[in-house]
């Protein structure tokens, strides 16, 4: 798609229309995915999409908006004619600006951008994959959740000051989840996911054996009693359960009265001293990286908790206007522009005297909760209020031995949660949410079955 030639069409409507100011931002894309159910195919998918989104504002500096999949010469001027009479209706309690960031240089990662394998292999190599799954146990029947896609696309924003960048990247994904029955006993299921910039990127094998392994060891179970646990939390469940309450560093969520922090709350302790948390949506492991963001603010790598201090809120240009500071690259392109995290690095700080270094989930010989995975985030989470009750998947550890909880919730305060936190691992590891080291925290509440 020729994004230049778009920018100038859009350009020369907005002159025959009179309108002085406009941006836009577009995604074009070729989508190609599978799945499969027990060696047959299940879903052939295969999709080419083009969207724009044109912003007009009016002379009283109110905004409109409008999307469209036209991109002639006719559907664009349609468009831009659509916003600019919506622009009549604009907020006039709110407004927004274009960034003052638009312009400056962004940092584009070096990456390859592979050719698509087309749909034939896809489901090829899913079929092999299920077949290997359901082969490596006798106890797993069957995959019911899978999935191998691949994508394509180009973004790009601009706007009538001169502001013109754009990328362009492909991304594969491989879901495995595997169902494992036995005899008198409950089904038991778990899975795997991973990410490559192509489907030749991607550990295949190593899905499969994640899959496996983390399906298998979920036969063996028993209930766990309702009590307060010393708590091991996974990466990926930590990273789930900060994202879940990200609202604390998102400054729309602060206007919109829906957050637990404040305007004035920069430099408030919200946790352990040994913690730091960064938004670093241009880290080197990030598969679905984006240089900017919707307003065309560069994306950048930002601190949101510094030795267990908030240091930083994510912002979009109105929101920085409000806060008297600048954007940060995580906006949306809206009337009302959404604010949203990109990838959360979680680190420990120098400022960790503190910590039982002894809590190591490899060899801890000691009782306590190991959450794999935490489900139900947007029934189980009150981000407005700290609280959250969530079904979780996980081992009671007792000796060294462990054993698969049958179900239960793990249910605490965020805050109090950060502030509990016994034990930072020094060991990072990646996934596909972000990179986090296991976190330890002391006193949770498990309700459980037994």
């Amino acid at each position: 798609m020729n994004s230049r030639k778009i920018t100038t069409q859009i350009s020369k409507a907005a002159d025959f229309l009179n309108v002085k100011k406009w941006d836009y931002g577009a995604s074009f894309s070729n989508d190609f995915s599978v799945q499969v159910d027990k060696g047959e195919a299940k879903q052939l998918k295969a999709t080419q999409k083009q969207v724009i989104t044109i912003r007009v504002w009016n002379e009283s500096n109110l905004v409109g908006i409008t999307t469209t999949s036209d991109i002639s010469e006719s559907g664009i001027k349609k468009a831009l004619n659509q916003a600019n009479l919506a622009s009549d209706f604009g907020n006039k309690n709110e407004g927004t600006e274009f960034s003052p960031l638009a312009k400056d240089p962004i940092k584009l990662k070096e990456v390859k951008i592979s050719n698509p394998v087309g749909i034939k292999k896809l489901l090829t190599l899913l079929r092999e994959a299920e077949v290997k799954l359901i082969k490596s146990h006798e106890s797993i029947k069957s995959v019911p959740y899978n999935g191998l896609s691949e994508s394509f696309f180009e973004r790009v924003y601009a706007n009538s000051d001169g502001a013109f960048r754009s990328y362009s990247k492909s991304q594969a994904v491989l879901y495995l989840y595997a169902r494992a029955e036995e005899e008198d006993k409950k089904p038991r299921s778990s899975g795997s996911i991973k990410l490559g910039y192509g489907v030749d990127d991607i550990d295949i094998e190593a899905c499969i054996k994640e899959a496996s392994n983390k399906t298998i060891s979920h036969l063996n179970y028993s209930p766990i009693k309702t009590d307060k646990y010393l708590i091991c939390f996974s990466p990926e469940s930590f990273l789930t359960i900060i994202n879940a309450f990200s609202s604390m560093f998102n400054a729309r969520s602060i206007l919109d009265g829906v957050s637990l922090s404040k305007k004035n709350s920069i430099g408030e302790k919200l946790s352990t001293e040994a913690l730091n948390i960064y938004d670093d949506g241009l880290h080197e492991k990030n598969i679905s990286s984006s240089p900017f963001d919707g307003e065309g603010t560069p994306t950048k790598r930002l601190c949101l908790i510094n030795k267990g201090k908030i240091e930083n809120f994510i912002h979009s240009e109105s929101t920085a206007r409000i806060f008297k500071t600048n954007p940060t690259g995580h906006a949306g392109l809206g009337s009302k522009v959404s604010v949203s995290p990109d990838w959360i690095v979680v680190e420990k700080s120098k400022e960790n005297y503190d910590l039982k270094t002894s809590l190591d989930h490899s060899n801890y010989q000691g009782e306590f909760v190991y959450i794999e995975e935490l489900n139900a985030i947007h029934a189980g989470v009150r981000a407005s209020q700290g609280s959250f009750s969530l079904p979780f998947d996980g081992w009671l550890y007792k000796n060294g031995t462990k054993i698969s909880i049958e179900a239960a919730t793990v249910a605490g305060d965020i805050k109090y949660l950060l502030k509990n936190i016994v034990n930072i691992e020094s060991n990072q590891e990646v996934t596909p949410s972000g990179i986090s080291p296991h976190i330890w925290v002391d006193e949770l509440s498990i309700t459980g079955d037994a």
